[in-house]
């Protein structure tokens, strides 16, 4: 059985509520506090691709001063530059991220998860 992982953050409500429900469902996933432990651009990539999303500013938290401050909308900016970004201002990685094999979704809201699992 492939592991599931849990991109979370404690403090985050959704996160928590997707930790939940996962663990409602008799699911034990590798928790992952990328708060505590930054993603690399590697890692960010990978799940940028397991999402399966149109743009990796979807993965990122653009209401976030931070994201304000450094002018990430701008759309001159590559993906390059955005996951330089994420991998050193984690803050802007939206969450929760929920993870399983070559499959990820973002929590919000906590049940877009079990399309997944």
């Amino acid at each position: 059985m492939t592991s599931i992982s849990i991109i979370h953050n404690p403090r985050c409500s959704k996160s928590r509520q997707t930790l939940a429900l996962l663990e409602e469902k008799g699911i034990q996933p590798v928790v992952i506090e990328y708060l505590k432990t930054p993603l690399t651009i590697d890692a960010l990539k990978d799940i940028y691709t397991k999402l399966n999303i149109d743009s990796v500013r979807d993965m990122m938290r653009t209401k976030e001063d931070e994201y304000k401050a450094a002018n990430l909308s701008d759309t001159n900016i590559t993906d390059e530059a955005l996951f330089e970004a994420m991998a050193t201002t984690p803050k802007l990685l939206e969450r929760p991220i929920v993870i399983h094999g070559d499959n990820a979704r973002i929590g919000r809201p906590p049940e877009a998860v079990l399309e997944i699992l």
